[in-house]
């Protein structure tokens, strides 16, 4: 049996560390070529859903002088949540996952961000927040990720600008950035698609949370469809986590993103700086316009935009770019 070891950008502060990951039987979701056109992208594509998770095989984390041993969960996936206090500097770090079953091992890099001090932190959806992905249409939706490959998937005019302005914003040094925090409903069999498009496009360097893996062809069917509760507790994760920094949310109306930015404004009354939602329709909803304007009363900044110039104009006002 041949494994597969695939790690996702960890995170830690000052006495605590997040690594996490899946492990796999022969083929990882992401072993797919970025160039491959039409019908053999979508067997690409498809293939990410025809997957073997291992469960309860032992995997080992190793980062500085930390060396601490778990097992996978019956989806194959692992996370390490283990205190941590060496002195760090801020910004990314390598560390080293390893597992083993038998005669055969793998081992693995991957990175976690320190963050670097900063006023605010940026949380973003993915699909149709960025990227156009027409989430509130089944069947385009479906063509445009089984049929356009990441040097054909678009995103949003000006949206590369607003993150670079929000990412810069307040720091001193060109090595210093704000930090990133894509939350998605889409599965992690997608994580290596979307993370090289985000770097075709040179969107900041970010940490990705996104949902439960899936390991069938049915379950591709209804990728990012679903209850959306997870995005709740993992964007509530993240601030609990890094307590001390105001965030900025950004999302779109297309799905639950108004709705539940506006349960975390309630939560976190004084940890929120603003909300952008992108409209993803020809008109503004008016339900996504009266959460809008519940969330300002809680003395956050919103911006209910068509098109990124707006946000950024707004950003600007509001003095977080």
């Amino acid at each position: 049996m041949k494994l597969d070891l695939k790690l996702y950008r960890g995170y830690v502060n000052n006495n605590q560390l997040v690594v996490f990951g899946h492990v796999f039987e022969s083929w990882a979701p992401d072993k797919y070529r970025t160039d491959r056109r039409g019908i053999k992208h979508a067997f690409s594509i498809i293939h990410m859903f025809r997957i073997k998770p291992i469960k309860n095989i032992q995997v080992t984390l190793k980062f500085k002088n930390l060396e601490v041993t778990t097992k996978t969960l019956n989806d194959g996936y692992f996370r390490f949540d283990v205190p941590f206090f060496e002195q760090l500097d801020s910004g990314w770090h390598n560390y080293y996952v390893s597992c083993k079953t038998g005669p055969i091992g793998i081992i693995e890099e991957g990175e976690l961000l320190k963050p670097f001090e900063s006023k605010v932190g940026i949380i973003s959806d993915i699909d149709d927040t960025f990227l156009i992905s027409h989430s509130n249409n089944f069947f385009k939706k479906l063509y445009v990720m089984l049929l356009k490959n990441i040097n054909k998937r678009k995103i949003f005019d000006d949206v590369v600008q607003h993150y670079h302005h929000l990412s810069i914003h307040g720091q001193d040094s060109k090595q210093a950035s704000n930090s990133f925090f894509y939350v998605s409903s889409s599965e992690w069999n997608l994580y290596g698609f979307i993370n090289d498009m985000a770097e075709m496009h040179q969107l900041p360097k970010a940490v990705f949370k996104l949902k439960k893996i899936k390991t069938g062809i049915s379950d591709f069917l209804f990728t990012g469809r679903g209850s959306h509760d997870h995005k709740f507790e993992k964007v509530k994760d993240i601030i609990s986590f890094y307590p001390n920094l105001q965030y900025v949310l950004l999302g779109d109306d297309s799905q639950q993103d108004a709705y539940i930015y506006e349960r975390i404004c309630k939560i976190f009354p004084m940890s929120i700086k603003a909300v952008y939602l992108r409209q993803t329709g020809k008109k503004q909803n008016p339900k996504v316009n009266k959460v809008m304007s519940n969330i300002a009363t809680l003395n956050v900044d919103t911006c209910y935009f068509k098109n990124s110039q707006k946000a950024i104009q707004h950003s600007k006002k509001i003095g977080i770019t």
